[in-house]
């Protein structure tokens, strides 16, 4: 298969171009306006695929059809919301030279006007698809494998770019030209407009037994998906779509500035574009979230996909839409010819083999059942994957009791025996009996440990709002926020917040582990490591335990 990437040395084409690199097979022909930038991208290129630079404007590109004659033109050049009603050149070209054409658009108009293209797609007998990206191809395959076990009424996707993917200029520009513009989207199944980047909602993106990314604002956003796709699920009545960009003072900012309408936005953007490395800090870490609601066998349901890619991973989730279509067209699975966005191509399963080649962790979180314990409520589906005696400790139901040994060691620092001291922790001690006694209350739980007579003691319960998806503690004065991870049968607990009688502390002098649980011999182990910035060791206590009552 020879593909022309047009924009190819790009910052999307340039990705895709390398996730394709595993393909031997594979003739890539860089293309775009600048020889030197596309000769340099194929001298560096390390993929093993071939590799071809090609000088080509858009204006230019029936003819250079002509010349290299490749099985596929895949348009990464946007951004394709400043394109306008004459952007369709490219496509025309391909439907001419009967040349398969894909896109990486998310510009509303532009991914529904493809449509226009259909009749003489189909004469063509070739496939011409726009959105082959995250929006909103991705979205759809996600909302899609949801649909299988409910009737989605209502949807609300967020985007959360790592903080370290630098938009490019013209992106910046188009972002800047709908800062405060009406985007059409729609509301119990009316069409509605509401200012772009001003509209804002909060979300926690957490793959079950994954570590979340901190609670995100999302602000509305203009994207193919508000208005495609209740065109594939027809019992859809209100669409949502928003960007969480980081720093997210950042994009109060822009809607604050959008609210007031402030005109002549886009002429910031080469500014915020020399700026724009000043900025970004942070996780290196980015995410998706699908959130959807309808009715399952006549009852209110809510179900949430999870995406999370770490560090440089993230933005090559754009790509893999286009990645693996081309991999299924190379099996022979071809897309029927015609004209159309790309909502139906797809299904998670295709995206499957992209995500696991990178660090990207996704799931489905389902509404969790009246009687589900705390730790099952948060965990959802990697609940599951806990060994039989950990699963068996997280489930209390009323009163239940553990007995086993352990040992224990403190800190020495004075100000490490101050915290130990308030919170109640056990002294220095090699071996020990121990019994801890769970409680579980309106969604809660109350676990006493007892240290061979010295107690104390810690409540637990599920965070909510900036705290959604996390497990909170509260030893004494101090809470924590924990995420809960389970990996190879062991669950551990990272803490994300803390505060002082509810007075929130800095991030950076937050405890930490590791603190972590799994199945050994046949019983409960646990340890308990925790150590602050400056000071050092508080507490560590360490042993295992058995059901008893």
């Amino acid at each position: 298969m020879k593909a022309l990437i047009l924009g190819g040395y790009g910052s999307f084409g340039a990705r895709l171009a390398r996730q394709l690199g595993d393909l031997p097979e594979l003739e890539l022909i860089i293309a775009g306006r600048s020889e030197a930038k596309a000769r340099a991208f194929c001298a560096g290129y390390k993929g093993k695929a071939a590799v071809t630079p090609l000088a080509v404007d858009r204006e230019e590109i029936a003819r250079a059809l002509q010349v290299v004659t490749p099985n596929v033109l895949i348009d990464a050049s946007g951004p394709f919301q400043t394109y306008g009603a004459g952007g369709y050149g490219v496509v025309e070209a391909c439907i001419t030279a009967r040349v398969p054409y894909l896109d990486l658009a998310d510009g509303s108009a532009f991914v529904a006007g493809i449509t226009a293209f259909d009749e003489a797609a189909k004469t063509a007998g070739v496939p011409v698809l726009s959105g082959v990206s995250s929006c909103p191809a991705l979205t759809a395959a996600a909302l899609r494998e949801i649909g299988k076990e409910m009737t989605v009424t209502r949807v609300i996707c967020g985007i959360a770019p790592t903080p370290r993917a630098a938009l490019g200029l013209n992106v910046l520009r188009a972002v800047l030209g709908y800062v405060g513009a009406p985007v059409a989207h729609l509301v119990d199944d009316e069409r509605a407009t509401s200012p772009g980047l001003v509209a804002a909602k909060r979300m926690t993106i957490a793959p079950p037994g994954h570590l979340p990314l901190g609670s995100t604002r999302f602000a509305l956003c203009d994207v193919p998906d508000l208005m495609l796709l209740p065109k594939a699920f027809p019992n859809l009545r209100t669409t949502w779509f928003g960007a969480g960009t980081r720093p997210q003072w950042m994009l109060s900012l822009l809607g604050v500035m959008g609210r007031l309408r402030v005109p002549g936005l886009t002429h910031l953007a080469p500014l915020a574009h020399k700026v724009q490395p000043f900025f970004e800090r942070g996780e290196h870490r980015g995410g998706m979230i699908v959130q959807a609601s309808g009715l399952r066998d006549g009852a209110p349901i809510t179900a949430e996909w999870h995406l999370i890619a770490e560090g440089d991973d993230g933005p090559y989730v754009p790509t893999m839409a286009v990645d693996a279509l081309l991999r299924k067209w190379a099996k022979g699975d071809l897309s029927a010819a015609g004209a159309r966005p790309a909502i139906e191509e797809l299904s998670l399963a295709d995206f499957a083999p992209a995500f696991a080649a990178r660090e990207i962790s996704t799931g489905i979180r389902w509404q969790a059942a009246e009687d589900a314990s705390l730790y099952h409520r948060a965990l959802g589906p990697a609940f599951e994957e806990l060994p039989p005696i950990v699963q068996e400790l997280h489930m209390p139901h009323g009163r239940a009791v553990w007995t086993g040994e352990a040992s224990v060691s403190r800190g020495r620092h004075p100000l490490a025996r101050l915290v130990a001291f308030c919170t109640g922790f056990p002294p220095e001690q090699s071996v020990c009996p121990v019994t801890v006694t769970l409680t579980a209350k309106d969604g809660a739980e109350h676990w006493q440990r007892d240290f061979n007579g010295r107690k104390f003691q810690s409540l637990q319960w599920a965070g909510t709002g900036r705290h959604q998806h996390l497990l909170m503690e509260r030893f004494g004065p101090i809470t924590v926020a924990l995420a809960i991870t389970v990996k190879a049968g062991r669950l551990d607990l990272v803490p994300r917040h803390w505060s002082i009688f509810g007075i929130p502390l800095p991030k950076r002098l937050i405890p930490q582990g590791p603190c972590f649980e799994r199945e050994e011999d046949g019983r409960f182990q646990f340890d308990v490591a925790i150590r602050a910035p400056l000071i050092g060791l508080i507490v560590h206590y360490r042993g295992w335990l058995r059901r008893s009552d």
